[in-house]
């Protein structure tokens, strides 16, 4: 499993509208542009990568990518009222 934060400029409202509804089927949103991410291997990751790219505007637009170890994962704290950093949701079956 890795583990990444994306975050993201990006000018117009639809191009980030689009973004942020791509985002969300991958990730966490823990800020208005900036999402935790788990990919369970390097091509799932890619594969969004690569429609994230046709979102945007290069020239003017900006989506960074930062893979998290699992050591800083591990020391990464949340200073107000939310979920602690990339803490895993769970699903339950009744």
């Amino acid at each position: 499993m890795q583990t990444v934060l994306i975050v993201y400029d990006i000018v117009k409202n639809k191009s980030r509208k689009n973004v942020s509804d791509l985002l969300e089927g991958y990730g966490r949103r823990v800020n208005k542009s900036v999402f935790e991410c788990r990919f369970k291997n390097e091509k799932e990751k890619s594969l969004l990568l690569e429609e994230l790219k046709k979102e945007i505007n290069p020239k003017r637009d900006s989506i960074r990518v930062y893979t998290i170890c699992q050591k800083c994962i591990q020391t990464s704290r949340e200073l107000a009222n939310q979920p602690d950093p990339f803490e895993t949701e769970g699903v339950y079956f009744i």
